[in-house]
C-alpha cells in the first residue's frame, strides 16, 4: 500500500477525531439525559455528525491512497442524513401520542397558546379531562 501524504494523514486524523467526539457526546447524552425527548435529541444530532466525520475521513483516505476521487461513501452519508431525522420525528410523534413522562424542565409547547392557537384552529380543544397540558384533537367523523 502506498504511503499517504502528510496533509492527508492530518486531515483523516482530524475527521476521525471530530467524528469520534460527536459520537461519544451523543452516546453520553443518550445514557445521561433524563427523559425520552432529550435522550432522542442527543443521538440523532451528534451521532449523525459523528458518522459524517468518519465518512469524510473515509473519502479522504481512499481518494488520497488511490489518486482518484472516491465518492462511494457519499451514498452512505446521504442515506444517513435522510433517514435519521425521519426516524427521530416518528419516534417523537409516537412519544407524544403515548404521552410519555418528562421531567419538569422539559417544555411542552402544546399547552401554551402560540401563533396558531386553538382560537384559530377549531379542530383543537385545549379542554382535556385527563391531562391539562396536552390539547385534545376533536374527531371530524360523525359516526
Amino acid at each position: 500500500m502506498a504511503e499517504l501524504p502528510f496533509w492527508a494523514e492530518c486531515l483523516i486524523t482530524f475527521f476521525l477525531i471530530l467524528g469520534g467526539s460527536f459520537a461519544l457526546i451523543g452516546s453520553l447524552g443518550l445514557a445521561r439525559l433524563p427523559d425520552f425527548m432529550t435522550r432522542l435529541h442527543a443521538p440523532t444530532k451528534n451521532t449523525t455528525l459523528g458518522v459524517g466525520g468518519v465518512v469524510l475521513a473515509s473519502i479522504t483516505y481512499f481518494s488520497a491512497s488511490s489518486g482518484v476521487l472516491s465518492m462511494h461513501e457519499l451514498l452512505i452519508a446521504c442515506f444517513l442524513f435522510l433517514t435519521a431525522p425521519i426516524s427521530a420525528h416518528l419516534l417523537a410523534k409516537a412519544a407524544l401520542h403515548l404521552e410519555l413522562r418528562t421531567v419538569s424542565a422539559t417544555q411542552d409547547l402544546r399547552s401554551h397558546p402560540g401563533p396558531f392557537s386553538s382560537a384559530e384552529n377549531p379542530d383543537v380543544s385545549t379542554e382535556s379531562a385527563d391531562n391539562e397540558s396536552a390539547p385534545e384533537v376533536k374527531s371530524n367523523n360523525q359516526s
